[in-house]
């Protein structure tokens, strides 16, 4: 069982909502090709934040939080 502590936060600023999706960014400046860091958004904040990483050039890929979960990692 999962506790409200256990719980994923949308990374919007200010917003205590439970994450849906995962957005995949990295920064090309700063970060190897294949490194990718991530930020969590609700349904509501998920095209603001893949707008404000898309308009960068940083944003890779936007998937659901169990996608993300559930597909196998490094």
């Amino acid at each position: 069982m999962t506790s409200p502590d256990d719980a994923v936060i949308c990374s919007a600023k200010g917003c205590r909502a439970p994450a849906v999706w995962v957005l995949a960014w990295n920064n090309p400046k700063l970060h190897t090709p294949d490194r990718r860091k991530t930020w969590l958004a609700c349904d509501e904040h998920r095209e603001h934040l893949s707008n404000f990483l898309g308009l960068r050039g940083f944003l890779k890929d936007v998937v659901t939080l169990e996608e993300w979960e559930a597909s196998p990692r490094p």
